[in-house]
């Protein structure tokens, strides 16, 4: 039974392997050329095979090298990865977090440095999307995205209601006194196609045909709304210091409820303890608990 191989012996083989030199292994791994060929040439006497072919320049691998090659790269490469976490005597957990761009910007990035400072040994990955995301062939741990819920395969948590209100530059402020007169306005759209028609009948007007440029991030449509490009309908709370500073104008009190923002993660994860932090975190800065868990 071949059970506890000597690891210098196999870490000598995969450095030679990879240089196809005993001397460059040597110098990786800062003992003797002597050195590594000994650690070799006993991994070979443990195994009962050649691993490789002593050439009159260099290495060759045997077929058997080369099996045992690719196997203990990979697990070398595991073992570093996972070092390279330790940091100060604390293991530093990576958490990879896909987030819809608006929300991104409009409402987690000012309060990033929190979540730093409460859990200083979790590494957040931030990937930004346009809402549509596959967690499991993406590699998250958690998305955040604008909806009802309920995901498919996904368990979710309500973050934030984030009702949609008319936002535009001042100067097209000026000239909109009631909802009608947006009629006269180019009026700029999501891909959800049905938000316009949904708040021209909270606002009771009858319905036209709306014609504006698409988007496909709210956060993309507010800045060519702030540009003068036209009328966007978009969540209010997400662009709170534009409102702020006067670079948007939101001409009507009237909202609409079309979703909110959502954490969601998949069912077959087991939650690690950076995601535990992470959720628990959000949901408090969030204010909402973790009390709206939603099942599919």
């Amino acid at each position: 039974m071949r059970s506890h191989l000597p690891l210098n012996a196999l870490r000598a083989f995969e450095s030679s392997a990879r240089h196809l030199s005993f001397t460059r292994a040597a110098q990786e791994l800062n003992v003797t050329q002597a050195a590594v060929s000994q650690q070799v040439r006993a991994l070979e006497a443990r195994l009962g095979c050649v691993l490789f072919k002593r050439l009159p320049r260099g290495l060759g691998m045997t077929d058997e090298g080369r099996a045992l090659l690719p196997v203990l790269s990979d697990a070398f490469g595991r073992i570093e990865r996972v070092l390279k976490q330790f940091d100060g005597g604390h293991f530093h957990e990576v958490l990879t977090v896909g987030v819809v761009g608006t929300f991104a910007i409009g409402w987690l990035m000012p309060r990033l440095r929190l979540f730093r400072e409460a859990h200083p040994f979790v590494v957040l990955r931030l990937l930004t999307h346009n809402n549509l995301v596959d967690l499991a062939a993406e590699g998250l741990d958690f998305s955040i995205r604008f909806g009802e819920g309920g995901w498919p395969g996904t368990d979710s948590t309500l973050l934030l209601e984030a009702p949609l209100a008319v936002l535009c530059a001042p100067e097209i402020a000026g000239r909109i006194a009631t909802p009608a007169d947006l009629a006269g306005e180019t009026l700029l759209r999501s891909y959800r196609s049905d938000e316009w028609l949904d708040w021209f009948a909270a606002a009771g007007l009858t319905p036209w045909t709306v014609n504006g440029p698409v988007f496909d991030s709210s956060r993309l449509m507010v800045e060519a709304a702030m540009q003068g490009a036209g009328v966007a309908l978009a969540p209010t709370g997400m662009f709170a210091r534009e409102l702020q500073a006067g670079a948007l104008v939101r001409p009507f009190d009237l909202e609409l409820h079309a979703g909110g923002y959502w954490l969601s993660w998949l069912k077959s994860r087991p939650v690690s303890p950076a995601m535990a932090s992470f959720r628990q975190w959000i949901a408090s800065q969030a204010g909402d608990g973790l009390a709206g868990a939603a099942d599919d």
